[in-house]
């Protein structure tokens, strides 16, 4: 494995790609700015609660398997990469936002643009209103290189094999939060997500959900995540590009209190290992056979 490091993002390489297949985590960023968290009404820890932690170690096995994966090291809370460039809330902001932001979105309604308002637990970000040149400097600074990075690999991968398979590694609280759906409910142990087939041709979905159904667990299709921008963005099966989300339940393998990890995590990064390896194998077969 050849790490392959930027201010901004990780990428950890095969000694030599042999799989059509790319990983991401945009999600697991803890390096917070200093005077991010001094401005914030909140704890180091509270701002936590909305990093997708430690996921990239649970992945962190893609390079024996010939894969590609790519890591942000900047935290969600400060800036979302799995959001369009500019889903902002007006409210958020001192001055007015330019027309070409999305102030609409669900997400945005929900407190999670690209800039987010809220941490999982539904509790406000910042002490203050922003001004939009402060997004729009987060967003150059972190948001665009990280997808600049993504789209090379994918591109790379889609020119060597003639199609590329794309999986954004994420986890969820264990219980929806107070702005999900499904606020209040037990969620089950893994969520693919695929857009209900649209980011993905179902071979990949398939592949990963019998690798997961036969170490155990409750697996579940696209409820209640079908896939954020990533997914939809990338994902474009008749261009040769399947995009699948798979999240895994933080109760597996950490403390959701504590942010720290339970006796469970190595099993549990076997077990992504198990799917990495499934995914590899049928990006080699299937999928170039049609």
């Amino acid at each position: 494995m050849t790490p392959r490091a930027s201010r901004r993002y990780d990428i950890l390489l095969p000694e030599r790609q042999t799989a059509p297949l790319v990983l991401a985590s945009p999600h697991s960023g803890a390096d917070y700015p200093p005077e991010f968290v001094a401005e914030s009404p909140l704890t180091a820890r509270d701002l936590r609660r909305s990093e997708d932690a430690f996921v990239d170690e649970l992945f962190a096995a893609a390079p024996e398997f010939g894969a590609p994966l790519l890591r942000a090291r900047f935290p969600r809370a400060y800036v979302d990469p799995n959001r369009e460039p500019f889903e902002l809330d007006p409210e958020m902001f001192e001055d007015p936002l330019p027309g070409y932001v999305n102030a609409r979105s669900r997400r945005v309604a929900a407190g999670l643009g690209t800039v987010a308002r809220i941490v999982s637990s539904g509790r406000e970000i910042h002490g203050r209103k922003l001004r939009f040149a402060e997004a729009e400097a987060r967003i150059h600074a972190c948001y665009r290189p990280y997808h600049a990075a993504l789209r090379r690999l994918v591109d790379r991968t889609r020119r060597r094999f003639g199609h590329c398979v794309l999986v954004d590694c994420h986890s969820m609280p264990s219980v929806g939060g107070p702005t999900d759906p499904d606020s209040g409910r037990r969620r089950a142990d893994f969520v693919l997500g695929d857009g209900f087939g649209a980011t993905c041709d179902g071979a990949v979905t398939a592949a990963a959900e019998d690798a997961l159904a036969r170490q155990g667990g409750l697996v579940v299709r696209n409820e209640p995540f079908s896939g954020g921008h990533t997914t939809r963005h990338y994902g474009r099966p008749a261009e040769g590009v399947h995009a699948l989300q798979i999240e895994i339940n933080r109760a597996l393998y950490m403390d959701e209190r504590t942010i720290a990890r339970l006796p469970a995590f190595p099993e549990i990064a076997r077990r992504m290992a198990g799917v990495v390896a499934a995914l590899a194998g049928i990006g080699r077969v299937d999928l170039a056979a049609e």
